[in-house]
């Protein structure tokens, strides 16, 4: 064992779990910490955000493409907070994080000292785990802990808040990682009764769908859930954070449920006799109004966290566990079936919309740029294979709908804390971690000006991030939401906005301003072909919506076409 300072060992302890990659932002109570860091730039690469909030949007952007915890380091106090908005979007969304706060000496622990936070007590509501380190020798074995609890069952961020005197102190180090807690079982045990009632249900079932979430994703069953549908003959549909676990393409994928998603699997829902949710958690933005939701099926629900079963919808069966698992065990029992009629309602239903709404979108024949023609072009550009990335709004809505997807892990979006400046900061990461692939920004006026800061971080990091301003010069949604159910009253929702291409090219990054339907191809093709970042500001229909809808609370089978339209 080496004797070595606290601040040596958190940076060794990081190095064992495989991090190679670290996020954050340095300050006074966290100095001993980069001090170290300093002698391991070979190892470990850190990357300078402008703001901690950059930072810890930016590590779940990381942790979303690569599979593995995003780690963020800040100083105490306002760097501690600063984190938060990002802290909560993680827990709510399953993004595994180990956050590392400084925090001022132990013996000025409760004296308000300068930059002192109760950063266990702020954060302790959302996280799965927030500890503070005490002594130089519980850092190696709280490090353990934290990666051990953020990446194992349902993951989602840990954080370590890390006095300044542990961090000069000195350890005996050893590190030994963590694969087992006393009180915490993040890999439940499947019943084998549940497994073989679900298989009975769902051969007995005549308009069986399954929807799916980014449960899918985090327990790498994308196989299985392709193998699964395939054998039982099952339509199916995705949450907004479930999209890419299939491809586009694939024949009995459906597309989008919830508040913007499509007409089929919306109103197919509350016509299916057996309704299997897997790894989703029927938040309100899929459910809408929960006392007319899938009142005529049987439910079966499949989740790690046993929690989320009955939480929000009653269900018939709950089967507790990892969603690969409980997959592989259903494909042995299910039988093959043909449910191609029933599947077919499903495409008659996407027909009208896209008849009503895609085409108008996506190949208007005249008038000002739509934002869904945008998104469309940008995924035929990158062969549907990008990394696509959202902020929050209209922007969000659009590239959920219209991007195509033929790779995993390829939608990066806050889906249940809905934080605008998530995106310029979560595509950093997304690059940062597959820096092969192309990662498309979508973003609003609004939602860019909330983290526009971090194009110093693309500019210090040359990271090579597309980004597409869909400008509109309002906060798109809410004016929206104000003109369909506020009387068209719309308070503070203007925007009055820089001019971006300069702030672009302030940062060394190349832009353009388009804003004529015969320039947008070749402006794309130019965007695609810049080896480094590059910024295409559109210019688009200023009252643009995103249709179809189900307003807030009503039924997901009433969905509006347009503002005078339902279906």
């Amino acid at each position: 064992m080496d004797t070595i300072n606290g601040s040596e060992a958190l940076i060794k302890s990081l190095i064992a779990e495989g991090v190679k990659t670290i996020f954050g932002y340095p300050g006074g109570q966290i100095i001993p910490v980069f001090d170290k860091l300093y002698s391991y730039k070979d190892k470990v690469n850190h990357i300078l955000v402008r703001h901690e909030q950059g930072a810890v949007h930016a590590a779940q952007g990381f942790a979303r493409v690569s599979g593995e915890p995003g780690v963020v380091i800040v100083t105490s106090g306002p760097g501690a907070t600063n984190v938060l908005t990002g802290v909560a979007d993680a827990m709510i969304d399953s993004t595994p994080l180990v956050v590392i706060t400084g925090q001022v000496p132990a013996p000025l622990l409760g004296s308000d000292s300068f930059q002192e936070t109760d950063v266990v007590g702020v954060t302790l509501p959302i996280t799965k785990w927030s500890y503070q380190i005490r002594k130089p020798e519980e850092i190696a074995w709280a490090v353990a802990r934290a990666f051990y609890i953020a990446k194992s069952g349902r993951p989602g961020p840990v954080v370590l808040d890390f006095p300044k005197d542990v961090q000069i102190g000195n350890v005996d180090f050893e590190y030994k990682k963590c694969d087992y807690i006393r009180s915490y079982q993040p890999n439940p045990i499947i019943d084998y009764k549940s497994i073989s009632q679900a298989a009975s249900m769902i051969n007995g079932a005549k308009k069986p769908f399954l929807i799916f979430g980014q449960g899918i994703i985090l327990s790498h069953a994308e196989q299985e859930l392709k193998d699964f549908i395939e054998k039982s003959g099952i339509p199916c549909a995705c949450t907004l954070l479930g999209l890419s676990a299939l491809a586009s393409d694939f024949k009995q994928f459906k597309g989008m449920v919830g508040m913007h998603g499509n007409l089929g699997p919306n109103k197919k829902t509350n016509e299916c006799d057996v309704l299997i949710a897997v790894g989703m958690r029927f938040d309100d933005r899929v459910t809408s109004d929960v006392n007319t939701y899938a009142k005529q099926a049987k439910i079966i629900h499949i989740d790690i966290d046993p929690s989320e079963i009955g939480k929000n919808i009653p269900v018939e069966i709950g089967i507790l566990g990892n969603a690969k698992d409980v997959l592989n065990l259903l494909i042995e029992k299910v039988d093959s079936s043909d449910h191609s009629n029933w599947s077919e309602e499903f495409d008659a239903l996407n027909a009208i919309e896209n008849e009503k709404v895609t085409l108008p979108e996506t190949k208007p024949e005249s008038g000002y740029l739509n934002m869904g023609e945008i998104v469309d072009k940008v995924s035929q550009a990158t062969a549907n294979s990008a990394i696509i990335v959202t902020d929050v709004g209209q922007n969000q809505m659009m590239a959920a709908r219209y991007s195509k997807f033929t790779i995993t892990r390829s939608l990066i979006t806050s889906g249940g804390l809905g934080t605008m400046g998530f995106g310029l900061p979560a595509a950093i990461g997304a690059k940062i971690a597959s820096p092969e692939r192309e990662v498309c920004f979508f973003t609003g006026d609004g939602g860019i000006q909330m983290t526009l800061q971090e194009l110093g971080t693309i500019m210090q990091e040359n990271t090579a991030v597309k980004i597409i301003v869909l400008n509109n010069n309002w906060l798109g949604m809410v004016r929206q939401w104000q003109e369909l159910f506020f009387n068209e009253r719309y308070s503070e929702t203007r925007m009055v906005n820089p001019d971006f291409v300069k702030l672009a090219e302030a940062y060394g990054i190349k832009a353009e301003t388009v804003g004529k339907r015969e320039e947008i191809d070749d402006a794309i093709k130019r965007m695609i072909d810049h080896k480094g970042a590059y910024l295409l500001n559109v210019n688009v229909v200023e009252n643009g919506m995103v249709f179809p809808m189900i307003p807030g609370g009503k039924c997901v089978s009433k969905m509006m076409l347009s503002t005078k339209e339902w279906y």
